[in-house]
C-alpha cells in the first residue's frame, strides 16, 4: 500500500486483523451533559491494552514472511512497543524494540516480559536508532505512524465508531505521530463529512497543531514535549504519511493542560469505571473543556498507566499539578 489512504484499504484492514483484534464497545458516560451525550472507545481493552496493536498487526500480517526471515525492529515509548513485541512472540518472530530511556517502566518491562529485546536511548534518538539497527542488521522495520499500513490499521477505530453511532457529531481523537488521528479523520470523513473530527493534544507537546495552523509539518524538540506526563504523546513532529491525511480531513486540535489531563484519568476511573493512562484521557479532558454540542465520541487510546501514578491520582486530586512530575 502506497500513497494516501482510502475507504478501501480501511475496510480491508478490518478483514485482515478481525482476527486478533479486539471490536472495542462505545460505552455511554451516564454524568455527560445533556445537550452534549458522551461515548468512550476503550481501545485500552484490546489485548496489549491500546489502539497500536490494529497497525501494528495490520503492518506485520502483509509482511509476514520477509519478517520471519529477517526479524523486525521497532520504536515507541510503551503502546506500538507492546504491540510488536506481543505480535512478534505469536508469530514467533525476533523483536528489537528501541525505546526511550524515560519510558515509564511499567512499560519497558512488558515488552521484556514478552520476549522482545529491548534497547534503550536517549528520546533525541527514539526515532532514528531502530532504522540503524535495520540497516546494520537487516531487520524489518515496523514504525509507530509514518505507514500507509498502519495509518489504515488504526483507522479501523473510526470505522467501528460510524458504524456504532452513524450519526455521532464529533470526535475526539489524541494526536501524537498522527496515525491514529489520519485514520479515524479518513474513514469517519469518507462516511459522514458533517462529523466534526477533533484532533487532542496535550499544552506541552502541541507540534501538530502548531503544524495544523502554519501548514507545514513543525518539529518540536524532543526537551519540549517530554515535559507532558502524557508520555504517548511525545512525538516531536507528525509524519509524513499521517500528515497529508490530517490537512485534508482533520477539523482541528484542541490543547489540554497538565492538570486537566490528571483529572480526565482521575474522572474516568471514578466516574465511568475505565482506566486511562493519561495519553489516552486527553480526549476526555477535553470533552470536559469544551463547548461543542451534539453527540460525542471520546477515543480512549489506551490504559497503560502506571500504577503509583494512578494510585497517586486517586488518592490526592489536590496535587495534580505537582503528580505530573512524577
Amino acid at each position: 500500500m502506497t500513497g494516501l489512504v482510502t475507504l478501501a484499504d480501511i475496510r480491508a484492514a478490518a478483514d485482515r486483523i478481525s482476527d486478533t483484534v479486539v471490536r472495542t464497545p462505545l460505552v455511554p458516560f451516564a454524568l455527560a451533559d445533556p445537550g452534549r451525550p458522551l461515548w468512550i472507545k476503550p481501545e485500552s481493552l484490546q489485548p496489549t491494552a491500546a489502539f497500536k496493536l490494529r497497525g501494528a498487526y495490520n503492518k506485520i500480517k502483509q509482511v509476514l514472511p520477509e519478517a520471519r526471515k529477517r526479524g523486525i525492529v521497532a520504536h515507541s515509548s510503551g503502546n506500538h512497543a507492546r504491540s510488536v513485541a506481543w505480535l512478534a512472540q505469536r508469530l514467533g518472530l525476533r523483536a528489537v524494540i528501541v525505546m526511550p530511556d524515560t519510558a515509564p517502566p511499567n512499560k519497558i518491562d512488558i515488552v521484556r516480559e514478552l520476549g522482545a529485546e529491548v534497547v534503550l536511548v536517549p528520546p533525541a534518538l527514539r526515532d532514528t536508532h531502530g532504522f540503524v539497527l535495520a540497516e546494520r542488521h537487516g531487520y524489518l522495520p515496523v514504525v509507530p505512524f509514518d505507514d500507509p499500513a498502519v495509518v489504515a490499521g488504526q483507522a479501523t477505530v473510526g470505522l467501528e465508531i460510524m458504524e456504532d453511532l452513524p450519526d455521532a457529531d464529533v470526535v475526539l481523537v489524541p494526536v501524537s505521530g498522527g496515525g491514529l488521528a489520519a485514520g479515524v479523520a479518513t474513514a469517519v470523513k469518507a462516511l459522514r463529512p458533517r462529523t466534526l473530527v477533533i484532533g487532542v493534544e496535550p499544552a506541552l507537546a502541541s507540534d501538530a497543531a502548531q503544524s495544523l495552523r502554519e501548514g507545514r509539518r513543525v518539529a518540536w524538540e524532543p526537551e519540549r514535549t517530554y515535559r507532558t506526563v502524557a508520555d504517548g504523546l511525545r512525538t516531536n513532529v507528525l509524519g509524513e504519511v499521517p500528515w497529508e491525511q490530517i490537512r485534508r480531513h482533520l477539523d482541528g486540535i484542541v490543547t489540554v493542560g497538565e492538570e486537566q489531563i490528571l483529572d480526565a484519568v482521575r474522572r474516568l476511573a471514578l466516574d465511568a469505571r475505565l482506566v486511562a493512562e493519561p495519553s489516552g484521557a486527553v480526549t476526555f479532558a477535553a470533552y470536559l473543556a469544551g463547548e461543542t454540542t451534539g453527540k460525542h465520541v471520546a477515543i480512549l487510546s489506551g490504559g497503560s498507566v502506571n500504577p503509583q501514578l494512578l494510585a497517586d491520582v486517586l488518592t490526592e486530586p489536590t496535587r495534580l499539578e505537582a503528580l505530573h512530575e512524577r
